[in-house]
């Protein structure tokens, strides 16, 4: 249930929605998106998923695992999972990066990858960056990533950036003040990662001085967050200094 706006705020948890329904589709991501929709004519069978941190990658991981029945699972959980059985469909590996240099880790990877394309299944991989720069030590898992397509999702437009804001919100079960995201969409960089930093710390504010989410509020939580002159990553904005404290 979504606070109510003449409520204080309360501690509700937060509810990440991954639904179709709930994903916003623009320029940004769209090109992704329909790479993941038309996951039965990947060549070879395979996609990497690569984008920011906060991009939905994971949510889109999901609605693919809804579309092909397939399986999500992290990338550090390989070492210990039972691949010939987790091969036996299509798979999502979560988070491929962060096993590269991990001997035991990339073998139970390739060792997935072989048998879910031996077996005629389909392998997205998701990723905060294209395959190249994962600094894989195995050559063989190395080669057979640096094959596969590779679907790209951008830093945030503004519409997409106002979507997110509103997606991230109705998770927190938060409904800010009218002119709230508005605000936000045009001081703050374009970037998923700032946009989930500063929903946190709106959240968090909201909650100790248990007042509702308002301009005034977000103007001195964005300076805390991303102070004038700091160096974000994602598209600069105007710097949001003078605005009511």
């Amino acid at each position: 249930m979504i606070r109510d706006t003449g409520q204080l705020p309360l501690p509700l948890p937060t509810r990440t929605a991954l639904g179709w329904q709930d994903f916003f589709v623009s320029p940004s991501n769209a090109l992704a998106v329909a790479q993941v929709e038309n996951w039965r004519n990947w060549p070879t069978r395979k996609l990497i998923l690569a984008g920011p941190r906060g991009a939905g990658k994971t949510h889109l991981a999901h609605i693919w695992a809804q579309m092909a029945d397939a399986r999500i699972v992290d990338a550090d959980a390989l070492r210990g999972a039972d691949i010939p059985a987790l091969a036996e469909g299509p798979v999502c590996v979560e988070n491929v990066e962060k096993i590269a240099g991990l001997r035991a880790d990339e073998e139970a990877l390739f060792h997935l990858h072989n048998l879910v394309l031996a077996g005629g299944g389909a392998l997205m991989l998701t990723a905060t960056r294209p395959p190249a720069l994962w600094n894989l030590s195995l050559p063989d898992l190395a080669s057979r990533m640096m094959g596969a397509q590779l679907a790209h999702i951008s830093e945030p437009d503004d519409t997409l950036l106002a979507a997110l804001l509103a997606k991230l919100f109705a998770d927190r079960q938060i409904v800010p003040a009218p002119e709230v995201i508005a605000y936000l969409v045009r001081h703050m960089p374009r970037s998923y990662a700032t946009a989930a930093r500063i929903v946190a710390a709106l959240d968090a504010a909201a909650l100790a001085h248990q007042r509702r989410v308002s301009r005034p509020m977000a103007a001195r939580i964005l300076a805390q967050v991303v102070p004038p002159g700091a160096e974000e990553q994602g598209t600069s904005r105007n710097d949001p200094g003078g605005a009511p404290r």
